[in-house]
């Protein structure tokens, strides 16, 4: 056992784990509404355009084509989205239907409950400041690693 004095936890660890809980809280929050965090990024991009292919969706869930169809299938299949053939030749146009948009909103509002929840004693400016820095580490690149 080392005797080493205890340091202060890394704000990178402290991140990650606090990522990962409100993640599975989120993935709770949306399974009551029969939805899981994939169906609901789905239901998002459809939502703001409505003419990508199943690999434009799959590249930004960051999953395979095969499994995007998977999913919308499922969408379908809980009557939250339709698709609509334009004709010979044109690939299908994936809409939201009415419940679709209903089951979006929600969810949309259980993000907004668990900010609301995660920045509730946050000083002013808490939030700014954790979204400036969440938003600099996604813009940053990995360091170059060689093999």
């Amino acid at each position: 056992m080392s005797n080493a004095p205890e340091s202060a936890p890394s704000t990178v660890m402290l991140v990650i784990a606090t990522g990962r809980r409100l993640q599975e809280r989120l993935e709770a929050r949306l399974a009551d509404m029969g939805l899981s965090l994939r169906l609901f990024g789905a239901l998002g991009h459809i939502s703001r355009d409505a003419d990508l292919s199943y690999s434009d969706l799959a590249r930004r869930a960051g999953v395979t084509s095969q499994s995007m169809r998977a999913t919308v299938l499922m969408l379908e299949e809980l009557g939250a989205v339709e698709r609509n053939l334009r004709g010979q030749g044109h690939r299908a146009r994936l809409e939201l239907t009415e419940r679709g948009r209903a089951l979006l909103d929600r969810a949309r509002g259980v993000v907004a409950e668990l900010d609301e929840e995660f920045l509730a004693d946050a000083p002013a400016g808490g939030k700014q400041a954790v979204d400036e820095a969440c938003h600099r580490a996604l813009e940053t690149p990995l360091p170059f690693r060689p093999a």
